[in-house]
């Protein structure tokens, strides 16, 4: 992966403002031609100017539980201190705090 692709994610994701979230899909739509497992890589090697915490599962779950339950605490953490709301299932509840950047729009003429 070339670094400027990788910088372009980690761009993305330093825009997300306190207390939204994005998902990997999301920013793998805006930094195409990366897949949400891609920029989940990514995120595991974030330099500590990303808040790679603002990356989130499509339905709200934290995936970094999956390679290390602590992360996921961590992650947790800094979204609840940001505001960001959980249901009881321990998901992020997207509906109120996704936030509003979205990949743009392909070029018609090329």
């Amino acid at each position: 992966m070339s670094d400027s692709l990788r910088e372009q994610v980690y761009a993305f994701v330093r825009r997300v403002p306190a207390g939204r979230v994005v998902s990997y899909g999301t920013v793998a739509e805006a930094c195409p031609p990366l897949t949400a497992r891609q920029v989940g890589r990514l995120m595991a090697f974030a330099p500590d100017d990303v808040p790679w915490w603002r990356v989130v599962g499509a339905d709200g779950t934290l995936r970094i539980r999956r390679r290390d339950p602590m992360l996921a605490q961590l992650q947790r953490a800094y979204l609840e201190a940001e505001g960001v709301p959980f249901d009881e299932a321990g998901r992020v509840q997207t509906a109120l705090c996704q936030a509003g950047e979205r990949a743009p729009a392909p070029n018609p003429d090329g």
